[in-house]
């Protein structure tokens, strides 16, 4: 919950300039609700794609305060985070209504970005894995191969999210890892390997290199530092 409209298109626009030639990496950017058309006017024709940060299940509805997959289409949105740890802890997201946000996103053609994590108590009981199995299975309940071919997962230990702290690359490998390792069980090989794994939780220029040459890391969910068009360029252009 930052920038308003204006702040939000003039966030987009830098990043614009600083990112345009690069390729081989797909950028997305996922602002407010209430800036989603203004951005959208601006990537439109650009290597950035646009996301949202949420959606509800249903199509329309007496749902007030919610937005829609056909609502995130119409204004521009390819992409959807789903089941972010603050949409979690704060709003009541569970697994259930996790898995029907993804369901819901697909049925509107847009790629969910699926957040899953631990919380700082669940690794301190040494649970992580434990927690990041339920929520994998039950997250991704009833989708089929060819469905997860348009699913990302992000896993964000949400001890390492705005705090400062950041899992070390080998603590977040371990985990991707793992997460690969059940996508195999649960959908086969080839969706395990095809399917994108990103990490997030304080996600900075000084720490992306290191992260993202992890094999099983592939790609951020960057939150802070996606707030200056600077330091998500650096992001952008690791190495």
């Amino acid at each position: 919950m930052f920038t308003v409209v204006d702040e939000a298109k003039a966030l987009v626009e830098d990043l614009k300039a600083r990112v345009r030639d690069v390729s081989g990496v797909e950028i997305v950017v996922c602002p407010p609700f209430i800036s989603l058309t203004t951005v959208h006017a601006v990537i439109k024709d650009s290597n950035i794609g646009l996301g949202a940060q949420n959606l509800y299940w249903e199509d329309k509805g007496a749902f007030t305060g919610e937005v829609s997959a056909p609502m995130l289409t119409s204004a521009g949105c390819s992409y959807v985070i789903i089941g972010h740890s603050e949409r979690r802890t704060y709003f009541g997201e569970t697994d259930a209504t996790v898995n029907k946000r993804i369901f819901a996103a697909l049925a509107g053609e847009l790629k969910p970005i699926v957040c899953i994590g631990e919380t700082l108590q669940e690794r301190e009981q040494n649970r992580t894995f434990e927690v990041i199995k339920r929520q994998v299975k039950d997250g991704l309940a009833g989708l089929s191969a060819e469905q997860m071919a348009d699913v990302v997962l992000a896993y964000e230990p949400v001890w390492a999210i705005g705090t400062g702290k950041t899992a070390t690359p080998a603590q977040a490998q371990e985990v991707h890892a793992f997460i690969r390792k059940l996508l195999k069980d649960l959908f086969g090989s080839a969706t395990a390997e095809a399917t994108r794994i990103q990490y997030g939780g304080s996600v900075k220029p000084d720490n992306a290199s290191e992260l993202m040459n992890q094999p099983d890391i592939d790609g951020a969910l960057v939150g802070g530092a996606s707030l200056k068009a600077d330091s998500f360029e650096q992001i952008v252009k690791f190495q």
